[in-house]
């Protein structure tokens, strides 16, 4: 599945394993929040010539598989779609309609890691991490 990108100048495989929570860990994506933030995320990384090839939501983090250009930075992509994220979840959700300061739906950090030659074993990784965090959480409470 590799698929390389192309400037006038170059030609790319910039693929990152990105992975980000709410601030305070909340478990804030559930609901019409989690049904609407994929496709705006997605939007969002496109408006940066990035492409999400493989994402997943939690209630409390994000993983993705993402594609960014190499005339980008990573930081910049990430805060991009992190903060734009932010303003609609404020907007539409928490129903405030101006600019909002101080408060954040994003912690500030995130996780990111170049993928290479482990692309599938990554994606399987996405794939699978909701089912993995309930078996864990299952051996936890005994």
């Amino acid at each position: 599945m590799r698929q390389v990108g192309s400037l006038s100048h170059s030609r790319w495989e910039c693929k990152y394993h990105v992975a980000f929570i709410p601030k305070y860990r909340r478990k804030a994506i559930f609901g019409e929040i989690r049904r609407q933030l994929g496709d705006g995320l997605r939007r969002l990384a496109e408006q940066n010539e990035s492409r999400i090839e493989e994402g997943h939501l939690q209630p409390d983090h994000v993983h993705m598989l993402i594609s960014i250009p190499p005339k980008y930075a990573v930081s910049q992509v990430i805060d991009y779609i992190k903060g734009k994220s932010a303003i609609h979840i404020a907007r539409r959700y928490m129903e405030r309609k101006r600019n909002f300061v101080g408060q954040h739906f994003w912690a500030r950090g995130y996780f990111v890691s170049t993928v290479g030659r482990d692309e599938e074993l990554i994606r399987e990784y996405i794939r699978h991490q909701e089912h993995e965090d309930r078996r864990i959480d299952q051996i936890n409470l005994m």
